[in-house]
């Protein structure tokens, strides 16, 4: 792309969380921000090359994962994922001027929101019906529009503060006060980050025949070399019902031998998993290794077995030497 400046977009319109997230890579500021109606156009964008990368939601503390995500990032042109980042959410409800709590009817927000704060609307509006939004921002900033069809919107603070247009009726009406959102930064496939010794590695394993065995021998991959997993969730592959995917968040990095031995052994039982990145750990946790399945230790098995096969070599060698004609 032309120009020094790099280009990202991220899942809009302005105000989201996602946008927050995305602020929080070192360039973010000086970089050219675009907004995505969804998350397949986002990801799309860096597909086509009219972005860098994108940031997008993958999970929530509450929800688990955001499917939208974990289903675009599986298919298609493959992506890699080279950042992450967790946001703390909170919650107001907005409404235009003038309105009170006893005449809101309708509520709109992103799925996502209306799951994190679905125990103070039955409290406090329990009557209200739900109309799904692309995104929290959008559907507050769609109260503005003269032919909006609905009352309120749930969205993050910083929304309402932006727009002089809203009214906040209710604030922290998220129902867990430490929900956390983590977002993905995606981009073409390229380097891997660098090792930190806090790292993550995630991949999409398809399941290779549905018969009894089949997941515990890809978990096994990963538990016979050490890899401890922070997430796994399964998904349909669109193709026909029973058919599955499982969506992995693995300790550590691919440049470590317990990783790539895992990501090895996983490839020769489902030939078409799917590597989507090692990168830091966003809470920079590190991740305890235990001495036998160290890189020394893999390392030394590996030079072991290799003084075998030398060993075997020259006595077959001296022995077909010595072996009389015949």
């Amino acid at each position: 792309m032309a120009g020094t400046s790099r280009t990202y977009t991220f899942l809009g319109p302005e105000g989201t969380f996602t946008e927050a997230a995305l602020l929080q890579v070192p360039d973010a500021l000086e970089a050219v921000r675009i907004p995505a109606s969804n998350v397949n156009s986002a990801l799309g964008k860096v597909r086509e090359g009219a972005a860098d990368a994108a940031m997008v939601p993958i999970e929530n503390s509450v929800e688990g994962g955001v499917t939208a995500t974990l289903d675009a990032i599986a298919t298609g042109q493959e992506l890699r994922i080279i950042r992450e980042v967790l946001i703390p959410i909170s919650f107001v409800l907005v409404t235009r001027p003038g309105a009170r709590l006893e005449d809101v009817r309708r509520v709109s927000t992103h799925g996502h929101a209306w799951a994190q704060c679905r125990l103070w609307m039955d409290k406090n509006i329990p009557d209200a019906e739900y109309v799904p939004g692309s995104s929290t921002a959008a559907a507050a900033v769609g109260l503005l529009a003269a032919d909006c069809h609905y009352d309120a919107a749930i969205c993050a603070p910083l929304v309402a503060s932006e727009h002089a247009g809203l009214s906040v009726l209710a604030e922290d009406i998220g129902d867990n006060p430490g929900a956390v959102t983590r977002f993905i930064l995606v981009s073409l496939p390229g380097a891997l980050p660098a090792r930190t010794g806090a790292d993550k590695t995630t991949v999409v394993v398809p399941l290779p025949e549905d018969r009894p065995g089949a997941l515990m021998e890809i978990l096994d991959q990963f538990a016979s070399r050490g890899v401890n997993l922070s997430r796994i969730e399964s998904r349909p592959t669109g193709q026909y019902l029973g058919h599955y995917f499982f969506s992995i968040d693995a300790d550590g990095h691919a440049g470590e031998a317990r990783v790539a031995e895992a990501l090895a052994g996983l490839h020769r039982i489902s030939p078409g998993t799917r590597f989507l990145g090692s990168y830091a750990r966003a809470d920079k946790q590190q991740t305890p290794v235990p001495a036998y399945v160290s890189d020394a230790a893999f390392s030394a098995a590996q030079s072991w077995v290799e003084s075998i096969l030398d060993a075997e070599s020259v006595a077959g060698e001296t022995g077909s030497a010595a072996s009389p004609r015949a």
